[in-house]
């Protein structure tokens, strides 16, 4: 049985790349552009992870997370943080939020596979 990720990011490059990234490695996957719309789709999909944007429009990572965590068929849903945004205030508050992880941009397939399998308790195949 195929596990599903939604990937959330108000950039359509960016989508459309960990879609092909993830579809490579077996994932079925599901995208939203905005906070609002993930919501949506976790409704509709129930995706075993989230790829979560921070900075999008109309509700952002934080809130998202928040809203997620604060529901109990959401609550323990994996969620990683992609953000271009270092700083450790950012990560800090990602973290506290709720995600499991927060990642840097541009993204490290590598390393965001390894937490995508680390959270879904799936073992990497071999390269």
């Amino acid at each position: 049985m195929s596990r599903s990720i939604l990937v959330v990011d108000d950039e359509d490059v960016t989508r459309e790349i960990l879609q092909i990234l993830l579809e490579m490695e077996g994932f079925t996957v599901f995208a939203a552009a905005d906070g609002l719309e993930a919501l949506e789709k976790v409704a509709e999909c129930r995706p075993d992870l989230i790829i979560l944007d921070l900075m999008m429009p109309r509700l952002d990572g934080l809130g998202v997370c928040k809203q997620l965590r604060a529901q109990p068929e959401t609550a323990d849903l994996a969620i990683i943080l992609l953000s271009g945004n270092s700083q450790d205030r950012a990560v800090t508050a990602g973290l506290r939020a709720g995600a499991n992880a927060y990642l840097m941009k541009p993204i490290d397939p590598p390393l965001l596979l390894s937490e995508i399998n680390k959270y879904l308790n799936l073992t990497l195949k071999p390269s």
